[in-house]
């Protein structure tokens, strides 16, 4: 049809109307569709006007079935579907033999270890200073408030770390405490509360909240000034913009980057790969390295063939929640790994029962990775330090001390 019509277009006369007509609606879409990429002014400047009121009619055909396809298509599924990860890694016997040499893993190799504690210490010490200079020129301390709803036990030691961190750097720290069966509105209550106090600068929810909560409605409650978990629509909006500059960044995040620029790791053209794309550090990690111009990675539950592709990375950043998920044999030679993962594995031989162990099999990445953070000891202590950091500009930018 493209031919006759365009190549030959003295062709459709009289007779040519009726080859069109012969031709049947498959044709007349087909032309329709043409005349609408690239042929429109050859094609209505040589046809008759009938031939020309046929094309007109079928190409006004097409766009209502493009218009009633559009309507099909609702806004979630243009975005995609919501499915929640769900990590179900095959099952691995306890002690997993490490890959063959042939797999290119050099085992005599030992990477540094990234100290976290040693990190967070030397940025508490340097906000402790700046917290003291404010209290002496403003008259005031900079104030974070957290609302912890039920009694998990991880969010209750996440909580004391935090309380913890403010007391050792001279911020004041406020506690709300809810029952699990409390409802939203106590919830939100409670966060409108800490956004009408001048004394608190920093707002928390902790996470995670209990299932018949709607996460996001309370989260939105926290004022954007406040917000220094750095999850607001708007923070998050501007952290993806690169030519806008969010009020905070996710805490885990910054943490990430700190100890990468504390080991002296150059992110420019590197390639990062993130394994989770959860909102608290898959994603603003992932939008934070692309400032840095890294080429990233964003591996998830339904990612095909995860290890091929961590394997080609020159850093590894795993905050997916399961234990030992990334094994040796995932890593190339001489990567650099951030452990976010913080998982409890029964240990009878703990006081609690229990250990911590991180998302990547320690003791196998040791030997193939240039640099790995332990868990725990790495990204716990410096991602609190951010935290505090946060609370501490939230402050400066209030008594007008910013930078």
């Amino acid at each position: 049809v493209h031919q006759y019509l365009v190549i030959r277009p003295r062709a459709a006369s009289a007779s040519g109307q009726s080859a069109l007509t012969d031709m049947g609606g498959a044709a007349v879409a087909l032309f329709a569709a043409t005349r609408r990429r690239c042929f429109i002014p050859l094609v209505t400047s040589s046809l008759p006007r009938a031939a020309r009121g046929l094309h007109e009619a079928a190409a006004a055909a097409g766009e209502d079935k493009a218009r009633t396809r559009r309507r099909r298509s609702s806004s979630s599924s243009f975005l995609g579907p919501d499915i929640t990860d769900t990590w179900d890694p095959p099952p691995r016997p306890a002690a997993s033999p490490l890959p063959p040499p042939a797999a290119g893993v050099d085992y005599e190799s030992t990477a540094t270890i990234i100290d976290g504690k040693s990190i967070a210490e030397d940025i508490r010490l340097q906000i402790a200073e700046e917290v003291l200079q404010m209290k002496n020129a403003a008259g005031h301390v900079p104030g974070l408030a957290v609302v912890l709803v039920g009694d998990r036990k991880d969010s209750q030691s996440y909580v004391r770390f935090k309380v913890k961190g403010c007391e050792e750097v001279g911020i004041k720290s406020l506690l709300a405490e809810l029952p699990r069966n409390c409802t939203e509105d106590e919830v939100v209550d409670s966060v409108s509360r800490f956004n009408e106090d001048p004394s608190v600068h920093g707002v928390l929810v902790q996470l995670p909240l209990p299932q018949h909560m709607d996460e996001e409605k309370i989260l939105n409650a926290i004022s954007l000034d406040k917000d220094v978990d750095g999850f607001h629509p708007l923070n998050v909006g501007n952290l993806a913009l690169r030519s806008r500059k969010p009020l905070f960044v996710s805490c885990a995040a910054k943490a990430c980057l700190e100890l990468l620029f504390q080991s002296g790791i150059d992110l420019m053209g590197k390639h990062v790969t993130i394994i989770g794309r959860s909102k608290v550090v898959g994603l603003p990690t992932s939008l934070l390295l692309q400032r840095h111009h890294a080429t990233v990675s964003v591996i998830h539950a339904f990612t095909e063939n995860p290890e091929e592709i961590t394997r080609g990375s020159d850093i590894v950043i795993s905050a997916a929640g399961v234990a030992n998920l990334v094994r040796g044999s995932w890593l190339k030679q001489g990567a650099v790994v951030i452990d976010v993962g913080t998982n409890p594995v029964e240990d009878p031989a703990s006081d609690f029962g229990y250990r911590l162990t991180g998302d990547v099999c320690f003791e196998e990445a040791v030997n193939v990775a240039s640099a790995i953070t332990p868990v725990p000891g790495g990204v716990g202590p410096v991602t609190i330090a951010m935290l505090l950091a946060n609370t501490l500009d939230s402050a400066k930018r209030v008594y007008g001390l910013s930078d």
